[in-house]
Order: C-alpha cells, then structure tokens, then sequence
C-alpha cells in the first residue's frame, strides 16, 4: 500500500519525466521480445526471427526518443519505470508468458502493442512542444502498425509450412507436457481410488472415515504420481517438457481425481452420499473418455469402453471387500 501511494500519476508528470517513461518502456519491450526469441529459438525458429525484428524496432523507437531528450533537456535521463508510475500498465514476466505456449506469446505480444499505442496517444495529448508532440503520435502509429509490421515479418520468416510446422510442433509440446501427464494422472486418480473409498465406505458405513480415507487416499496418489512424473524423465530426449510442469499436471489432476468422489462423504447420511459418489464417478469416467477423444484421437465409443470397464472392475472390487 505504501509502495502505491508514492507512486506518481500520469498525468502529474513532466514533459521530460514523460519521454524518460517512454524510454524505459521501449527498452524494456524490447527485452522482453528478446526474452521471447530466446525461448523460441530452438523448437519455433522462425517465429523467434519474428520478434527478433519486433525487438530491433523498440531498439529504434527508443533511440528516437533519446536523441529527442538530448535535444530537449540534455543527456541526462531521469530513471522513471513504469512501476513508478500509477495506473500505468504492466508487462506480465517472460518465464510467466512463455510457459503458456506459442500461441499465447503472440497475443501478448499483441496485447503490448495496444498498451504502447495508449501510452503514446495519451502523452501526445499532455505535451505542448510541436516536435514532442509530433514524434509521440508517430510513435503511436507505428505501434499501432505493429500488427502490419509483425505480419509482414511473418511472411518474410513464416510462409504458410513453416507456420502450420511451428502450430503442429506447439500443439504436440502442449499435448506431451500438459495433457497426457494430466490425463494419467486423473485416470490414476480416479480409478485407483475406488477400491479403498468404496471399501471403507460399505465396511464402515460411516462418511467422516470415508471422507478421511479418500482424502488421504487422493493426496498421498498426487505426491506419488506428480514426483514420479517429474523423475521419471527429464524431457531432454523425449522432448516431453519440463518434469516439473509435467509433474504438476499429474499430481494435481491424480489428486482432483480422488477427491471428486471423496468430497460427497463430506454429507452426514451414508445413501445420500454414496449415491452422489457413483454420480460422480460415472462423470469423471466419461470426462476420460471425452478428454482421450479429443486430445489423444482415440474413437470415444472405445476410449469408454475401457475406461468405465476398467473402473467398473476396481469399484466392484472395493464395494466387495467392503461388503465381506
């Protein structure tokens, strides 16, 4: 709160304080492109010679702006960042963006033009120096003409194979990092605990050991299954990812597995909540079912043919030595 309120407005800086901004800004979206490149490099390297072009024209907005300063106040820039400054907007973490994909980094590249093209337009408004004036509103323009620029750079480095090349190779690394250790980890989750729920369930017919049971259950599977994951293989030759994203996406989705079935023996009345676990159980099978058509092409019809027979077996099993 503190740090907030000594932030200075916008509209309360200087016409000098305003062109240091402008600095900054450029400088530090052309890191962040680099960043972008950097981290494209080697599995998308046209589009990495993308915003490697978008990089050196923040390189030339910014070199513009300080000859301006020099011209106007002299050589010495005041240090105003934009966390300086309230109510201007942030740029997410490259290590936060990258993580999300392709697709992602190019709308948020997108997504900084626009801020930039505001920024510009609204200091162009504030200033009264014809030449200040002049070169903010071109810059707002060829910000807002960024799009034009990205597109052509992408035709000179990304002709139709490469893009659709870069698209497949992209939706292959979400699929082998994200979806496939997800989706075993929920079958696991799902499946595997069927057996000591149900079990403890028709043994005790008490809901608060039930709960307690699957609860357990669930969590102890997502630590087992997301450290498996991530020690199992380090990506580096399968191309898989990172273990640790991987890992993440086991463990968490092994534990929602457990839990979707656990949570209902959180009511009091045994029937009731045996009743909406089954419900729940027969949904998360075929969310299986649904996922491994999707993502995995596997025909849907087979894909729940395996999934709730192989978990018909285990809840059969779990109601039978609960019942004994």
């Amino acid at each position: 709160m503190r740090f907030a309120l000594n932030r200075k407005r916008f509209r309360d800086l200087s016409e000098q304080e305003v062109l240091a901004l402008a600095i900054s800004s450029e400088e530090d979206d052309a890191r962040i492109y680099r960043g972008y490149a950097e981290s494209l490099r080697t599995e998308y390297p046209q589009s990495a010679a993308v915003f490697d072009g978008m990089a050196a024209e923040e390189d030339d907005h910014r070199k513009r702006l300080i000859d301006l300063h020099e011209v106007r106040f002299g050589p010495t820039i005041p240090l105003i960042r934009r966390e300086h400054v309230s109510g201007y907007y942030a740029r997410r973490p490259v290590w936060l963006v990258e993580n999300l994909g392709l697709d992602r980094i190019r709308a948020e590249a997108a997504a900084m033009e626009q801020d930039a093209e505001r920024f510009y337009l609204a200091a162009a408004a504030r200033t009264s120096d014809a030449q200040t004036r002049k070169l903010l509103g071109d810059l707002a323009a060829a910000e807002a003409g960024h799009q034009n620029t990205a597109q052509d750079l992408s035709d000179q480095h990304l002709d139709d194979e490469s893009l659709a090349s870069e698209d497949d190779r992209a939706r292959r690394q979400f699929l082998l990092t994200w979806v496939q250790p997800g989706l075993a980890g929920l079958m696991d989750g799902s499946v595997s605990t069927l057996a000591p729920i149900f079990a403890t369930a028709f043994a005790t017919q008490d809901t608060w050991t039930t709960f307690l049971v699957g609860l357990a259950a669930s969590v102890g599977a997502g630590i087992s299954m997301g450290f498996t994951e991530a020690a199992s293989d380090d990506g580096q030759l399968s191309g898989r990812g990172s273990p640790w994203k991987r890992g993440f996406a086991s463990g968490i989705m092994t534990t929602l597995g457990g839990l979707g079935h656990a949570l209902p023996y959180l009511i009091t009345d045994f029937w009731t909540a045996t009743i909406i676990a089954f419900a729940v159980v027969f949904i998360e099978l075929w969310a299986i079912a649904w996922i491994q058509n999707k993502y995995m092409d596997t025909p849907f019809f087979r894909a729940a043919f395996q999934v709730v027979i192989g978990g018909a077996l285990v809840f059969a099993a779990g109601v039978l030595i609960g019942s004994g």
